[in-house]
């Protein structure tokens, strides 16, 4: 799983897997769900990101993580 923010758009995109999407939907006014071509969530993109979520800290409990990176 990745994560990157783009401050051009200020958005956020939360890569699931390495799938690419086949089709994306608008869910929530500024969510867009990225699918594979089974249906499969791929991606997860959170418009106006600064202003809907805490962007100063990241918080990982109990994931089975076998590396962690930071660019």
């Amino acid at each position: 799983m990745k994560m990157r923010y783009y401050p051009e758009t200020d958005s956020l995109y939360i890569e699931l897997n390495l799938k690419p999407s086949s089709d994306s939907r608008e869910i929530s006014d500024g969510l867009v769900v990225d699918f594979d071509a089974e249906g499969h969530v791929v991606g997860l993109d959170i418009q106006h990101a600064s202003g809907n979520l805490d962007l100063r800290t990241l918080e990982a409990k109990a994931l089975p993580a076998v590396s962690t990176k930071i660019r």
